[in-house]
């Protein structure tokens, strides 16, 4: 369920019948991240080890960035997208 009620930035109305439904949106969110966190770790990487760096090592930092943040990005769309809110979602479903 969004938080966008708790904290008053909800007006209880339904999204555009264009807008896109919550599950492609936090999908296409998440796949875009994925590719920024995999990049960010993976530089962290070779600045935290410099020339000590090995390959699988690399492989294992940017598959867990890429991991953490496409999750933590498609979690706030969840929490923060008017389009996840459940009057929205049901909306969406009944079609």
């Amino acid at each position: 369920m969004a938080l966008r009620r708790l904290f008053g930035f909800s007006d209880g109305e339904l999204s555009r019948s264009d807008a896109k439904p919550c599950s492609r949106l936090m999908r296409h969110t998440a796949a875009i991240f994925s590719v920024g966190g995999a990049l960010g770790f993976w530089t962290l990487c070779r600045l935290h080890y410099g020339p000590r760096i090995t390959v699988p090592r690399s492989l294992r930092w940017a598959g867990s960035g890429a991991i953490g943040v496409s999750s933590t990005t498609a979690l706030l769309v969840r929490l923060f997208s008017p389009e996840c809110e459940p009057q929205n979602i049901a909306a969406y479903e009944k079609k």
